[in-house]
Formats: C-alpha cells, structure tokens, sequence
C-alpha cells in the first residue's frame, strides 16, 4: 500500500483535506431548489462509499510496504473493524444534524458553532488518544481558530434578513452536530495501526487496520447509517413536510444524482487524505488542519457565493480579522509536530 513518509507530503495531504471538506457543501447548493436536502444526501452517502473502495483497491493495493486491502481486511481484529465502522456511523449522525442546522438557522450559526466545536472537541480527544503533538501549540491553534470562529460567527450576525437571526432550534442542532462530529475520528484513529518505518519496507502493526480499510469501514458505516438517520428525517423532518422516498426517483434527475455523488466524492477524498496523512503527520493535527475547512467554506460564501453583499460598514475588518486568525492557527497546528 501507499504510505505517506514525508512529513511535508503528509501537510499537503491535510491541506487537500481542508480544501475538500470547505467544498463540498457548494455541490449540495447548486442543487437545492426543489431538491431537498434528504434527497441530495443519499447520493452523497453513496458518493463517500465508492470512493473509498476506489482508493482501497488503487493505493490501498499497490506498493511493497504494508500489506494489500483484502489482506489487511481479512487479518482484522472484528473489534477494530467495529471501531471505524462506528466512526462512520457517529459522523453521519453529525453530518445530518449540521446539515439541517444549515437548513433552519443558516450558516451564520451552525458551521461557526458546529464546525468550531467539532474542530476543538477533535484535536482534544484524538490527541489524547494518541499523544502526538507539541501541545502548547496545538493549544495555541486551537485557540486562535477558536477565534477566528467567533469572528466569523460575529460577521454573519451583522448581516440583516433572516439567515442572521438563529433560532435556537438551529443552535441545539448545531451544538449537537459539532459536539458528535468532535468524537468521530478518534475511533478511526484509533482502529489503525502504527507503522515501523526502520526497516527497509514499512511494516504494518498486525490486527488492527491499514487506513484505507479504516476509511472503508468508516464510508460503509457512514452509507448503512444513512439508511436510520436520513430515512428518520426523511419521515419526521425537523422542518417542513415528511420527504416521499417516491421523490428521490420521481424528482431526480441524471444531473441531480451526479451532483449529490460529486460531492460525496469530493468531502471523502478529503477523509481519505487525512488518515493517510494522520501516519506521519498525527491524527490530531491531521483532524485540526482538516477542520481549517471553516475557513474554506468562509471563502467561499463571501468571494463566490457573495454571502456578506450589502452588509454594514466594519463587517470586512471582522472578515480581514478572521482569515488572519485561522492562517495563523493553522501554521500553529502545523508546526506543532514538525
């Protein structure tokens, strides 16, 4: 199998991770109108499962080091199968809760609150998980990004119309979706196994998972969830009408169920990428410079999508403010295990 050695490989693997997880709402915006958001999800869940499959047959197969996916598989510990399948299942909860945040009190509140906690809650707890980092700066990353987010949280709230007002339905929901979203990736984590690179090929740690066979197990789970979380939402949407399954195929088109795949595709490269990078890098910073996606998404709303247009006079100095805070955090994360 393919395994990151580079540290400086194993950063722009995480900055991938970072770009991919900021983007990939864009594809469930421009299929919105008449498309609900139950709808475009079962796409994405498949999205996420495929691609994870592809990269465990491609770069999870080949190479001297390691051992092959169906290898790997088949020497598994179950209890470590069961823990990344777990973290699937933990995160599409999360995912479906922070996307139906979006829905009621818009991104003003809950990617700052969701996100923002996840990110603190993630580097907290896979950190303690595998005690890699120079803690005083992932600390300081975190607080600067912490940062940023209330930045970010205050930009938005000086927007007029209604996606400033939160309810607090909105609130609870995002606060739930980041405090869930925060405890996903340290049982993928921790279902991998160390690799001893003294040798002249890479050895993998028996019974627990190489991590491409961790991101298939997570992607399974995320995509056999889906069929509890989103069919529950489907039937009692938090707001509106209950969602027909009918609808999926009746309202679908080609180019809708494309769209929905994309950016599963899109958000699990990112997954994908970060546990690869999580061997030489660690998990807590692979998670933390991953959850710099806020600041992806914060680009994204006010260069392409225009999401701050006609707000008040000291609203781009918050916005100035903001971005400086997370480069700043992420140079931090990064530099706490280099």
């Amino acid at each position: 199998m393919f395994i990151v050695q580079s540290y400086p490989l194993a950063v722009t693997l995480c900055v991938v991770t970072m770009l991919c997880w900021g983007s990939w709402a864009n594809t469930q915006k421009l299929t919105r109108e008449g498309w609900r958001f139950q709808l475009f999800y079962w796409d994405y869940a498949v999205g996420v499962f495929l691609l994870s499959l592809l990269l465990a047959y491609t770069l999870g197969s080949s190479g001297a080091g390691g051992r092959p996916f169906a290898a790997d598989l088949a020497q598994a510990e179950p209890h470590w199968l069961l823990y990344a399948f777990v973290g699937g299942i933990v995160f599409n909860l999360s995912n479906i809760l922070l996307v139906a945040a979006i829905d009621i009190a818009g991104m003003a509140v809950a990617f700052p609150v969701g996100v923002g906690l996840a990110l603190v809650l993630g580097v907290l707890t896979t950190y303690l998980s595998t005690r890699v980092g120079n803690v005083p700066m992932l600390a300081a990353g975190v607080g600067l990004i912490g940062a940023a987010i209330v930045l970010d949280a205050l930009a938005y709230k000086r927007l007029s119309g209604p996606n400033s007002r939160a309810s607090a339905k909105g609130i609870v929901l995002s606060i739930a979706a980041g405090a869930l979203m925060g405890f996903f990736y340290k049982f993928v984590a921790q279902s991998m196994g160390r690799i001893d690179t003294q040798g002249a090929l890479p050895v993998l740690e028996a019974g627990k998972l190489s991590p491409y066979t961790a991101v298939v197990l997570f992607s399974a789970g995320v995509l056999l969830s889906n069929f509890i979380w989103n069919t529950a939402i489907m039937i009692r949407p938090i707001t509106g009408d209950p969602v027909p399954f009918s609808d999926y195929f009746t309202k679908g088109s080609m180019k809708l169920h494309a769209v929905g795949i994309l950016g599963g595709v899109i958000w699990s490269t990112g997954m994908a990428f970060s546990i690869i990078a999580s061997t030489r890098a660690g998990a807590a910073l692979s998670y933390g410079l991953g959850q710099g996606a806020t600041l992806v998404g914060a680009l994204w709303g006010v260069f392409v999508w225009r999401e701050f247009k006609g707000a008040p006079k000291g609203t781009p100095a918050l916005l100035a403010a903001m971005f400086a805070c997370y480069v700043a955090g992420l140079a931090l994360l990064i530099l706490s295990k280099s």
